[in-house]
């Protein structure tokens, strides 16, 4: 469903798993940082609301979406980090910056979930504009960081529900 017909912070809470003991990273990206800090408020904000304890939440900072790869790497490598957020948003513009940062982060944080095994989540706005970035980090349409962090925390559960079978 397209974002403009959803609530980035509308979403099922049946059955989320205790996180009171878990360790999470968010890794925001600066460029942006407009759209990126209200991205990063509403992430730490949900985990928060959701049992997170704030000791258990780092954060990391990286100059643009393309390092968020890397960045979400370092923390996903780290023993006691369960889950990492990936946080940053890349306008279209006028060149086609966009489709070669969008395709090159979607692949690695990707790559480094399934390396590592662990909840590696793609929360990174890919807008045609700034208003619509806005619209997507805290207004008309929620926030991405909102619904980054409920995956990391649905992430969990089901790989808690895995190993215990």
């Amino acid at each position: 469903m397209a974002s403009e017909l959803k609530n980035l912070s509308v979403f099922s809470t049946d059955h989320l798993p205790d996180i009171s003991h878990r360790q999470f990273a968010i890794v925001v990206a600066e460029w942006n940082a407009e759209v990126t800090e209200a991205l990063f408020s509403g992430a730490y904000q949900t985990l928060i609301n959701y049992g997170a304890k704030v000791e258990n939440i780092v954060r990391g900072n990286v100059p643009g979406s393309f390092e968020l790869s890397l960045g979400a790497q370092w923390f996903a490598q780290r023993t006691e980090i369960d889950a990492v957020i990936a946080l940053g948003c890349v306008i279209q513009g006028e060149t086609k910056h966009n489709d070669y940062i969008n395709h090159a982060v979607a692949q690695g944080l990707t790559n480094v979930g399934l390396q590592t095994g662990k909840p590696v989540i793609f929360g990174v706005l890919t807008p045609n504009n700034q208003q619509q970035a806005l619209d997507r980090a805290g207004g008309v349409h929620g926030n991405k960081g909102d619904e980054a962090a409920m995956t990391a925390i649905k992430m969990l559960g089901l790989q808690q529900q895995v190993y215990s079978l």
